[in-house]
This record gives structure tokens, sequence and C-alpha cells, in this order.
């Protein structure tokens, strides 16, 4: 294996970013089963890494173009300090709502509306970044995520709240179009990933490289949908149904429980305890009991005589 060749695309802080948000996620989970009882200070330190580390290099980016002016007579300088300084402010409003996250997790002090304001209006921000980055040519991925989520994050804030009572599958419908056109574009790049390998006019280096982009592009939407599909199932109880699975099945296809004569129930283990009250006496019970003394020595059998009366 070619080592140069395998690191050649490779991007750090893409790496950083997907890096520190595996071990969140891993560390999130854990917290979230109980498992571990660590703050919420704690479980978001991934997060506080990769913020700044981004706050670090926005830092030294910064002190490099004052100290060199040279750089801002090349042809796009201006636009590369611009990309710097946007993709800065828009993680200084993704750290606030971070802060205000894991501080209402940790005190629930907050209202969820309030912690999702600085998303909000970060997502609102994106749509003019997102215009501004296809003019100039420059890489917008975390601009349009928050562009295309912004009535997604409504949905969460106000049911966080319990301001609307919807179920978690209609309050994931804006994810679940996004990710059906997800689906969409993995299909493409699968498809012409095929098509391209049978074609002999492409050279073996662009050949590969839409193979890599098709396998990246499915590793990261199958999962993420599984992910979404199994968060939904978690929430809500088998989308909505809200009661056991096996019992759902059994009403809905009776025939199974006729078919295997079995009665399926639910054990409930109650943490209180239900005083059993006997059940009322009967009339029979209330009635006064006779006592009846039954001779059980055997008595001779004497046979019918007919007495004739005279006329």
């Amino acid at each position: 294996m070619n080592l140069r060749n395998l690191f050649q695309d490779f991007n750090p802080s893409k790496f950083l970013v997907f890096s520190c948000l595996l071990l969140f996620s891993f560390l999130f989970a854990l917290r979230l089963d109980n498992t571990i009882e660590w703050s919420y200070w704690v479980i978001f330190l991934p997060i506080w890494i990769w913020k700044i580390v981004v706050m670090a290099g926005a830092g030294v980016g910064s002190y490099i173009w004052w100290k060199n002016p040279q750089y801002r007579m090349e042809g796009n300088g201006y636009v590369q300090y611009k990309a710097m300084v946007i993709c800065t402010g828009l993680h200084l409003l993704l750290l606030m709502f971070e802060i205000l996250a894991c501080d209402n997790l940790e005190t629930e002090h907050h209202s969820w509306i309030l912690v999702f304001i600085p998303l909000m209006f970060m997502s609102v921000v994106s749509i003019g970044i997102c215009v501004w980055a296809v003019k100039n040519e420059r890489s917008f991925e975390m601009e349009l995520f928050c562009s295309v989520n912004i009535l997604q994050f409504i949905f969460l804030s106000l049911r966080l709240d319990k301001v609307i009572q919807w179920s978690w599958v209609i309050v994931f419908i804006p994810i679940w179009i996004l990710m059906c056109t997800a689906m969409i574009g993995v299909l493409y790049a699968i498809i012409l990933a095929i098509i391209l390998i049978k074609s002999p006019d492409i050279i073996p280096q662009q050949r590969r490289g839409n193979i890599s982009s098709a396998i990246g592009y499915s590793l990261m939407v199958v999962p993420l949908l599984v992910f979404e599909v199994l968060l939904a199932n978690r929430l809500d109880g088998w989308f909505g149904i809200r009661k056991d699975f096996c019992q759902f099945l059994l009403g809905i296809c009776p025939l199974l429980q006729e078919y295997g004569n079995i009665s399926y129930t639910i054990h409930k283990d109650n943490n209180f305890t239900v005083e059993s009250r006997p059940p009322p006496p009967d009339k029979a019970d209330r009635l006064p009991h006779k006592k009846y003394i039954h001779d059980e020595q055997p008595k001779p059998i004497v046979p019918v005589i007919s007495i004739e009366t005279p006329d």
C-alpha cells in the first residue's frame, strides 16, 4: 500500500472534527445510559478541545495576516481571510449553543428555546454565507448543514419544552426529507462510479477518486440514517405505537395468537405494593351454617310390601 496516495487527500481539520465528535458521541451515550456518572462539562470535553483548536488557529492566522502585508497582495488573500473570519464567527455561535446546552443538561435552569437561539441565528446567517461561498468558490459544508436544518432546530426546541406534543417521528420530518435527498445523492454517486469503472476514457486517478467518493458518502449517510431511525425508536417507542411490539403484533394479527394458542402478557415490576383486599363474601357465606349429622352406619334393606285395603 502506498501511504503517499493514501494520505494525499488527507484533511487534518475534518479529521479533528470527526474524531472529537466520535469521542463525544461515545461519552454522551454512556452518560445517558447512566453507565458513567460524570458531569456534562466533562462529557463535552472533546467539543471544548475542538473549539480551542479553532480559536487558536484563528488567532495565529490573524497574527500572521497582520504581520505579513505581502500576503494581502495575493489574488485570493482577502477571500481566504474573510472565509477564516466567517468560519470563526460560526464556531463562536456554535460554542455559545454548546455552553447553554451543557448548562441546561446539568442544571435545567433554562428553556430549550433559549438554548437553541444561537443555533437558529447561525442557521439564518448560514444562508447568506452559502451564497457568498458559491460566488467565491469556497467550501460550505457546515453552513449548508445549518441552513437546511433551521426548521428541525425549531421543532426540537419546541418539543423539548413540551410546547408541542407531537410524536418524535413527526418532529423529525425535516431531517427525514434531508436524508431522503442524501440517499438519492448516494445512489447517484454509486451509479456514476459504476459507469466510470466501465468507461475506457477515464484515467485511473479519476476513476479511483469517484469510487472513493461513493464509498465515503455511503459510509457517512447510511449509518447516520440508521442512527436517526434508532433514535426515533428510542424516543417514541416503535414509531408512536406506545405499546410493546409483541402486543401490537398480536393485536393486528390475531391469527398468530390463535395459531400458537398463547396469551401474551407483560410482567410489570412496580415499586409500590398494592394492598390486596379479600373478595366480598357471597350471600351463601353470610347465611348461618347448619350442622348436619350424617350416620354412616349401614341400614337394613327391607322389601316393598303392598298393603291392600279391604272393600
